[in-house]
């Protein structure tokens, strides 16, 4: 089980380049969107985080970062990244291999991978909204806007 909307989100520290960390706990005050994915190179994977990076200035329209995260290396991220001229970072959950898949409960232990689980964590550091996507099938990007249009409709009606 993925974990759930108003549990705090585990911090983690992990590559998102070879000589470089991003903590979750770097992020506070801002939402953070957390993309768990299976593999750099299969082709769904792929698609789903062109996707994110081609959205990227609507999630940013919502105060809101993304954040890619699998089990596969800072290398391996590093190459993916340049291929597909992504502009957000790819965190490297390699070792201990999917430690933080583990923690939010998106590892696949049948197949050694991070589950396709999305997360956005609020400005507090605590889960807002969360999904598990069958491993096959890109989520998109509708599921994640209208997540982050509740929230601002929430967050609009306890500011009145």
């Amino acid at each position: 089980m993925i974990l759930k909307k108003g549990i705090p989100a585990p911090d983690f520290e992990l590559n998102s380049t070879p000589d470089q960390t991003l903590k979750l706990s770097d992020m506070k005050g801002k939402r953070v969107i957390l993309a768990f994915y299976p593999a750099d190179w299969s082709p769904v994977c792929g698609d789903q985080m062109s996707l994110y990076n081609e959205t990227r200035k609507i999630f940013q329209k919502y105060k809101t970062e993304v954040i890619g995260i699998s089990v596969d290396s800072k290398w391996s991220h590093l190459a993916f990244a340049k291929a597909k001229n992504f502009h957000f970072p790819l965190l490297a959950d390699f070792e201990p291999k999917g430690k933080v898949s583990k923690e939010y409960g998106a590892y696949d232990d049948s197949n050694g991978t991070s589950s396709r689980a999305l997360f956005i964590v609020d400005e507090n550091g605590v889960i807002a909204w969360s999904y598990l996507s069958p491993v096959g099938i890109n989520p998109g990007a509708d599921i994640i806007i209208d997540a982050l249009e509740e929230m601002d409709s929430t967050d609009n009606n306890v500011n009145k």
